[in-house]
């Protein structure tokens, strides 16, 4: 997401540079999600989702963090950057995702599917992307149905991201398929999609520009994403210390994400509309040294300690813990 919001795009770019870089656009904040609903499995259970009392917990857990996560959104969106903050989106997915937690895998891969086939085009053919007012009921259909980040159709990714949370991903063979399934998914979307444009007149629901959540890009970016998640489970454990800076950066991504939001508040819009090498790659560095060294010194980043911390004491409050028999 730095390189989708720093990204050098200044005059002179090479035509190389320009497709490396644009790999990020819309594909960040899509694997973002995907890993939101990753993390719902781990929240609830992982492999085993909870049940009965510890269920109840984990919606409750999950819904803190939402609110949360909703909060800060927020107040960012306030700084008024040229960001275009996800975290709002982010929360009212997590939200959702509490109504899904018990579903099986199959259900939720054939429920993603069918979002990602079928609510674009709905939204196409009635409009819902206009605009939808002001006032508190026009921010929610903003969120839900909004140009950028609708969550009526970016819950195909939660829901891809929770049925993956609910498979053994440390078993090579998952990891295998799901590179595999990322994969054919990528070719599908993105190559759908330009055989389309070729072949078709109407190409609104064909396009696989960066958050045109059509049918297309949404199967794509899904692909992107698992082939992401694949890489990543299968490089960490061979090379761990390699790794170590970027899985730092992962774990405090929440911390990560907001404090880049503020820097660009701070330094002004233009590291977003005229970006340099040079802005890009102490932003980049500073973020990955940053976080290695708080993760290696402190443990958990400041804003997880938060979700943590909240969201535990909301659900010890709501629903105790049973007291241990015998």
């Amino acid at each position: 997401m730095v390189t989708a919001h720093v990204g050098p795009d200044a005059p002179g770019r090479t035509a190389t540079a320009d497709r490396v870089l644009e790999l990020a656009d819309g594909r960040s904040s899509a694997l973002f999600v995907v890993l939101a609903g990753l993390s719902l499995a781990l929240l609830s259970g992982g492999r085993a989702p909870a049940v009965a009392r510890d269920l109840t917990r984990a919606r409750v857990r999950i819904a803190a963090r939402a609110l949360v996560v909703l909060a800060v959104g927020l107040a960012l969106e306030r700084l008024d950057t040229p960001i275009l903050v996800i975290l709002p989106t982010y929360a009212v997915l997590f939200l959702a995702g509490c109504a899904v937690l018990t579903w099986t895998v199959r259900t939720l891969v054939a429920a993603a599917a069918t979002v990602a086939l079928v609510a674009p085009a709905v939204r196409e053919a009635v409009g819902l992307d206009a605009d939808p007012g002001a006032g508190l009921l026009g921010d929610l259909a903003l969120l839900l149905d909004g140009p950028h980040y609708p969550a009526l159709v970016w819950s195909a990714y939660l829901l891809a991201g929770l049925a993956l949370g609910r498979c053994d991903l440390t078993a090579p063979e998952v990891q295998r398929r799901t590179a595999l399934v990322g994969g054919a998914l990528a070719v599908v979307g993105y190559g759908g999609g330009w055989l389309g444009r070729l072949l078709a007149e109407d190409t609104a629901l064909l396009s696989t520009r960066p958050h045109a959540s059509s049918p297309v890009e949404v199967v794509g970016n899904t692909g992107a994403a698992l082939l992401v998640v694949a890489a990543c489970l299968a490089a960490a454990p061979r090379l761990p210390r390699a790794l170590s800076p970027l899985a730092a950066v992962g774990a405090l991504a929440f911390t990560a994400y907001t404090a880049q939001v503020v820097v660009v508040a701070a330094v002004g819009p233009q590291i977003v509309w005229r970006p340099l090498w040079t802005s890009w790659l102490v932003v980049v560095v500073a973020t990955v040294l940053a976080c290695w060294a708080w993760r290696a010194w402190l443990g958990r980043g400041p804003l997880e300690r938060l979700l943590h911390g909240v969201s535990a004491r909301v659900a010890e409050r709501v629903v105790p813990r049973a007291a241990p028999v015998g």
